[in-house]
């Protein structure tokens, strides 16, 4: 019953967030969230923004955010816009970019949360096939079109596209906006920042969810021209002027200052990743070379769906996909080196069996 719905709504797909059991504890390999805690500097600075000022709105603008971005990326502070998360960055950037005759492009494997604004926003929009070794198909998005989403690393396939590859669709299209999502790139890609002042047409999207450890905080950022931040707060302030809150603010500075911290549970959480790929490959799976913080692989001698719910009735979550072209891949968030030897036992205890 859909009683008072638009039109819209009542046709819309959701996206489906990865399983958050309550019904007992899980081994969680499945919504590519980083198992290293926070920084203790964000950790602090959170505890500190939760006082008596809590009553007070935050501050609209998210200035303490931005100038230590800013800092960090070597960018000017009116080149950055700050959001509750890259999922609501993306979500603002349709209706402030897209919407004209010509389609939005985007892979048909990607993030499917693109597909899903596109529909909410009315946006016409098409898919490019990947190429059959799952890489980004450059070639497709070289044609006439109203923008450009491309995640890099892609997901979930886990595979970045080169730089040289990323300026080729941005300088191919410059009558459209290219958005790059980089939720993933600071395990393993090359971040297209260092076009940003080249091309006015190019804007990169990052989160604090992955490689920062604050999943549970909703931080995230563009990075553009001031045109099209300006843009973006437009469309912001049409909607809710305070996207973040004084905690998440405080906690988001915090961690990306402390560069120490950052560098070392990345270099952990790449080299668990490849001691992953080594073990699932020499098990018979099939795994994709990954710049991301986990491993799109192929079982042997079991179906994907299959090994899918042995691993959960063992305890361990990953992530299944039912969809065309992926539906004998899992998708496998790298976790601390005790996950892993415990996804490893347990692949091998449902193989044996």
């Amino acid at each position: 019953m859909k009683e008072f719905w638009s039109d819209r709504i009542k046709n819309l797909e959701p996206y489906v967030p990865g399983e958050q059991p309550k019904d007992k504890k899980y081994i969680k390999l499945n919504t590519n969230e980083n198992p290293y805690p926070p920084s203790p500097a964000a950790m602090e600075a959170m505890r500190s923004a939760g006082g008596a000022d809590m009553r007070l709105y935050p501050d609209p603008e998210s200035g303490e955010f931005i100038k230590a971005a800013a800092k960090v990326f070597g960018l000017k502070e009116d080149q950055i816009f700050a959001g509750n998360g890259s999922d609501e960055v993306l979500s603002m950037c349709f209706p402030a970019f897209f919407g004209g005759d010509k389609p939005v492009l985007f892979p048909d494997i990607s993030y499917s949360f693109y597909l899903v604004y596109a529909e909410l926003y009315a946006v016409k929009y098409e898919t490019v096939p990947l190429n059959e070794d799952f890489t980004i198909n450059v070639e497709g998005f070289l044609r006439p079109n109203g923008g450009v989403v491309i995640a890099n690393p892609n997901a979930p396939t886990s595979i970045a596209l080169p730089l040289a590859e990323i300026e080729r669709i941005v300088a191919g299209n410059p009558e459209s906006l290219v958005i790059v999502d980089e939720a993933y790139v600071d395990f393993g890609g090359e971040s297209a920042l260092p076009l940003i002042d080249k091309y006015p047409n190019l804007l990169v999207v990052r989160t604090c969810s992955k490689s920062y450890s604050l999943a549970g905080l909703r931080v995230g950022w563009a990075m553009g021209s001031a045109n099209l931040i300006a843009a973006l707060n437009a469309v912001k302030n049409s909607i809710n002027s305070y996207t973040l809150d004084r905690s998440a603010i405080a906690g988001g500075a915090a961690a990306l200052l402390d560069r120490d911290y950052f560098d070392k549970c990345r270099s952990k959480l790449i080299a668990t990743r490849e001691r992953c790929a080594t073990e699932l490959r020499a098990l018979g799976f099939d795994v994709l070379p990954s710049s991301a913080n986990f491993l799109f692989a192929r079982p042997s001698g079991i179906s994907a769906e299959e090994l899918f719910k042995k691993l959960r009735e063992n305890g361990v979550l990953v992530r299944y996909f039912n969809k065309p072209r992926i539906s004998d891949r899992l998708r496998i968030s790298v976790g601390t080196d005790e996950e892993t030897d415990a996804l490893i036992a347990a692949i091998k205890k449902i193989l044996s069996e």
